[in-house]
């Protein structure tokens, strides 16, 4: 007896080493070169094979790199390289990888003892005994979990959409700053042509006594002024387009490779939204939603907590050889809550789940304020715009009546470069205007969350790298 009980004994001991090693997960260690991720970063290119090969199989679209570069094309980009796009994935995958630990059921323990009967005659006096538990959770505690753990996840998905809205703004913001100054910087390269040929003529002029010098040296400071601004609107592109990289995530070299088209700035976007849209706003955001499941899982929180005043069982069996004879137990444990009745985590699981639901309101609270105030600013904006027309409609019949009279001879040349002095002026607050505009379009989709244009847009990002791939509950 006591060698077959030696024999079961070391092959029951060998089975669970064995089945122990295959299922372990073994570390695999991945360093972090920092001179590598410098070198992969300056080899981004927008029309490299890696974002053309993610986006014709994760997001199904065909055609990489496009014939223009646009700001949806952009922003499909930004979507791809944008680390914060990749810490947004990671925290997700954490969550995903969390409904799997709050699926698992506990491990059934198992332990052994060796005893010794000083007093006993036979040969052999010893008394192994083995025993094998089976844990019990109670009250559907790993539901629950389950339950929060899925919340949680749906809340970092939901975080996933909102960081897309983040990145696309910061590209739009650039995009829009970069049409605004290049064509600030022609507008006022042309005024400055236009005041050096007034100069030309005012000198002529001085020469003959026909205008005093204090004329022509105000004249001489407006194109000083105008050659300084232009400078500036130079200087203000290329930090717009190093701001459009930054957005991007690539490096401005990317950028110098390709053409980019601003079609459609050149005039306001469409009508403000309804109330319709008012109100899906505030239901439908992306960080609306992912403060409405983070209430939810305070809520599987709090009962969870409540479920713990239900103690968990301890299911026992117990085999013991007693030299020659064989002895079975079999028990049960649990703990009495006796002196605490988890009362001090309830409180703490419901002054949570309070704490979700105001910080839900206020979200909703400061969308809603968003939207209206992007709305007023946008609708303000659309009606200078208006305005400012209107105005240039008028410059520009003077200045085309100016043009002809010129040509009969019956106006100076002076007269004509004035007018079309006041018609470049005029231009360039049609773009401040417009700029002002699209700059409070841009305010207002990210108070909606959504295009104003309605174009399809990438609203739903895949994932890439370790993250991708399901992830089971556990169930």
């Amino acid at each position: 007896m006591r060698t077959a009980w030696s024999r079961v004994a070391r092959a029951a001991a060998g089975a669970l080493v064995v089945v122990a090693c295959a299922t372990c997960v073994h570390y695999q260690e991945r360093p972090i070169d920092p001179d590598g991720t410098l070198d992969g970063f300056d080899a981004r290119r927008l029309d490299g094979r890696d974002i053309a090969e993610f986006l014709r199989g994760e997001a199904g679209i065909d055609g990489w790199p496009p014939t223009v570069w646009d700001l949806r094309s952009l922003t499909l980009a930004a979507l791809y390289f944008s680390p914060d796009m990749d810490v947004a994935r990671a925290r997700w995958g954490v969550t995903r990888a969390g409904i799997v630990s709050a699926g698992a059921r506990p491990n059934p323990p198992v332990g052994g003892s060796l005893g010794y009967n000083s007093t006993s005659q036979i040969i052999r006096p010893w008394i192994p005994e083995v025993v094998l538990g089976l844990p019990v959770e109670t009250a559907g505690k790993r539901g629950i979990r389950i339950e929060q753990a899925r919340a949680a996840s749906e809340a970092a998905c939901l975080d996933v959409l909102h960081t897309a809205w983040l990145v696309r703004s910061r590209v739009r913001g650039a995009y829009v700053d970069s049409w605004s100054a290049r064509e600030r910087e022609s507008l006022l390269g042309r005024l400055h042509e236009l005041q050096l040929e007034s100069l030309e003529v005012l000198e002529a002029q001085l020469a003959a006594g026909a205008v005093s010098a204090n004329e022509l040296t105000q004249a001489r400071i407006a194109a000083g002024r105008t050659r300084l601004a232009a400078l500036e609107a130079a200087s203000e592109r290329e930090q717009a387009r190093l701001r459009l990289a930054e957005a991007i995530a690539v490096p401005s070299t990317a950028l110098a490779a390709v053409d980019i088209s601003f079609d459609g700035l050149d005039r306001p976007a469409v009508d403000p939204p309804t109330d319709e849209m008012r109100r899906e706003a505030a239901t439908h955001r992306a960080d609306i939603l992912g403060a409405l499941m983070e209430y939810e899982a305070s809520q599987a929180v709090l009962q969870l907590e409540i479920a713990k005043q239900f103690p968990d069982l301890d299911i026992g069996a117990g085999y013991q050889l007693d030299q020659t004879d064989s002895k079975w137990t079999l028990g049960i444990n649990l703990v009495l809550p006796l002196f605490d009745r988890n009362a001090g985590p309830i409180a703490e699981a419901e002054a949570a789940r309070t704490e979700a639901a105001a910080r839900f309101q206020a979200i909703q609270a400061r969308a809603l304020a968003e939207v209206d105030e992007a709305a007023t600013a946008y609708r303000s904006a659309v009606e200078a715009v208006a305005v400012i027309d209107a105005m240039l409609a008028g410059i520009q019949e003077r200045e085309a009546a100016a043009r002809q009279a010129y040509r009969l001879g019956a106006t100076s040349r002076l007269e004509m470069l004035s007018s079309e002095v006041e018609l470049a002026a005029g231009r360039l607050a049609r773009l401040e205007g417009l700029a002002a505009a699209q700059r409070a379009a841009g305010d207002l989709e990210d108070a909606l969350q959504r295009p104003l244009d309605e174009e399809a847009w990438l609203l739903e990002t895949p994932t890439r790298g370790s993250n991708e791939g399901d992830v089971r509950d556990g169930e």
